[in-house]
């Protein structure tokens, strides 16, 4: 039996070829987004914050890419959390306040190109390529975020930001691969 399903986003570029797609973006990056806001609310933790922004940015406008893909995102920001989770506690800085507050220094350059250049060495060799993945690295790297909670709670945050992602276009006909590029096991 065929999918019966229409591709909202297909349908939009079709019946307005500028304004379709930027509404269907718009939309579903606000509805997303909110979601994962609400359900911060709810749990008393902030699962929004800033490298999701350019996450969902990728759902929306480039679902059939393997950037958008669900494993890339996960691997890519998961990946991150480690390099730049580790890059500041070995480097001693975990103790120190956030770069915002102590100023850039040699040490914190150092660390955040570290962390950031590991998490682009990583996401190559696996083959799952996540830009937005060097926000993550970035924000623990420099010290913004910088417990195992933290950790956790942008983990969690990824996370419920994928399902809702990736289940809403697919919930409005979006074909969104799971796994890379459209065409390779976009169960």
């Amino acid at each position: 039996m065929a999918d019966r399903r229409i591709d909202l986003q297909a349908a939009a570029r079709e019946r307005a070829p500028k304004t379709g797609p930027a509404l269907y973006a718009g939309v579903v990056a606000l509805v997303v987004l909110s979601v994962c806001g609400l359900v911060g609310l709810l749990v008393g933790q902030p699962l929004v914050f800033p490298s999701l922004a350019p996450t969902v940015m990728l759902f929306v406008e480039s679902p059939h890419q393997q950037t958008s893909a669900p494993r890339s995102v996960v691997v890519g920001h998961g990946i991150a959390l480690v390099a730049g989770s580790s890059s500041l506690h070995l480097s001693g800085l975990a103790d120190h306040p956030p770069v915002t507050e102590e100023g850039l220094t040699l040490l914190r350059v150092v660390v955040a190109a570290v962390a950031v250049g590991v998490t682009a060495f990583l996401l190559s060799r696996l083959e799952a390529p996540h830009p937005p993945a060097g926000a993550t690295a970035l924000l623990f790297s420099l010290g913004v975020l910088t417990s195992w909670s933290d950790v956790a709670t942008v983990a969690g945050g990824v996370l419920l930001l994928t399902v809702v992602g990736v289940g809403l276009n697919r919930l409005l006909g979006v074909r969104q691969s799971l796994w890379g590029p459209e065409g390779e096991s976009g169960v």
